[in-house]
């Protein structure tokens, strides 16, 4: 499984629920990196979508501990446990978590590549993500040259699991 995700230097992903920014080249690269695969998500970060509709031309999986919560377009799982057996039926290659902040902690653990847009300043956030360069379990294997966007400095980063 993988996990796909951009984050400041202090390894923050959100605030209020939302991005913290929004990179062009770190849309396409989400966009192209999951189009025809399978995403796991939180209910919060569907809810944040337009709309709060599942993402087009993907397996949508959510996790949410409402009972009665339903959603065209996705397979809604109650636990993280349902979420890794749902995506057990496809390809390990094939399946990216992308959110919220709890969810990538939950899923953390079956996870053996992260791709991570690393942006080279610190904003104001409420949600984080465990910072990967202090991970005993993780490496980093795989960086860019520098990018920018205006005045934003990111790099995309693979990490892998030892």
């Amino acid at each position: 499984m993988n996990l796909i995700v951009a984050v400041d230097e202090n390894w923050a992903i959100g605030y209020n629920n939302e991005l913290l920014v929004s990179i062009p080249d770190d849309m396409k690269f989400f966009r192209e990196t999951t189009t025809g695969k399978v995403v796991i998500m939180g209910r919060k970060t569907l809810e944040s979508f337009p709309g709060g509709r599942p993402l087009k031309n993907r397996v949508n999986i959510v996790i949410t501990k409402k009972e009665d919560y339903e959603v065209d377009g996705a397979v809604v799982v109650h636990s993280v446990e349902e979420a890794v057996k749902e995506a057990s039926k496809y390809d390990e290659n094939d399946v990216f978590v992308i959110g919220g902040g709890s969810i990538y902690k939950a899923m953390l653990p079956y996870c053996n590549t992260a791709y991570v847009t690393y942006i080279n300043q610190a904003y104001s956030a409420d949600t984080f993500i465990p910072n990967l360069d202090k991970e005993v379990d993780w490496v980093l294997a795989d960086e860019s040259d520098e990018n920018t966007y205006f005045d934003i400095e990111y790099f995309f980063r693979t990490y892998k699991r030892k």
